[in-house]
């Protein structure tokens, strides 16, 4: 059974409204799910430091100790901002 719809009470031009409205707010809902998240960006070595406010032998140590995850993409290493934070509520918590 096929639907069908009806388009006897609207002119072209209203018609024509309604599916720029509707594709607009499509397109917002498409571009909003594209956005980069908080969780996903990713700080070097360098800017982690900063945003911590630690020195690299730190942030090394923290590392290896498996306190702060880092992540390589070839040889460079990157660190998620979610998960920076994430570790700290854990230090934080464990320190207390």
């Amino acid at each position: 059974m096929e639907k069908q719809i009806l388009l006897s009470c609207i002119s072209p031009d209203e018609l024509k409204q309604l599916i720029k409205e509707v594709i607009k707010e499509e397109f917002m809902d498409f571009k909003k799910n594209l956005e980069i998240k908080s969780s996903d960006i990713l700080l070097t070595r360098s800017e982690t430091c900063e945003f911590l406010k630690i020195d690299s032998s730190t942030l090394w140590s923290w590392t290896n100790k498996g306190k702060i995850t880092c992540y390589g993409i070839g040889a460079r290493r990157y660190y998620k901002k979610d998960d920076i934070l994430k570790s700290m509520l854990i230090l934080k918590k464990t320190n207390q």
